[in-house]
């Protein structure tokens, strides 16, 4: 089986948009971006009251470049409509290295 191939996108929200935050992301930001057939999992993570972590896995590197190339700047602005301000994302890509189970 190949590496996991991570996408990850950590966002600090101001506190009074994060019920708003959960509720965007859950209902349809991550429906929308699993829908692509780009990834074959995300996760939505929460490390305290406003800061969280979205974790999408791809399959292999060609989806997420497909990910990248066709569909980020669509989701970006569609987010940016609904959160113009109040949250600050950072992103990454993660290659996994090794695990132990």
């Amino acid at each position: 089986m190949s590496a996991a191939l991570r996408y990850e996108v950590t966002v600090e929200v101001e506190p009074a948009l994060a019920e708003s935050f959960v509720r965007y992301m859950s209902g349809k930001h991550i429906p929308e971006i699993l829908a692509t057939g780009c990834f074959r999992c995300i996760r939505l993570d929460r490390a305290g009251p406003t800061t969280f972590r979205t974790v999408y896995e791809a399959a292999a590197p060609d989806d997420l470049d497909r990910y990248l190339r066709n569909h980020t700047a669509g989701f970006r602005a569609d987010f940016t409509s609904h959160f113009p301000a109040g949250v600050t994302p950072t992103r990454a890509i993660w290659t996994q290295v090794a695990l132990w189970e």
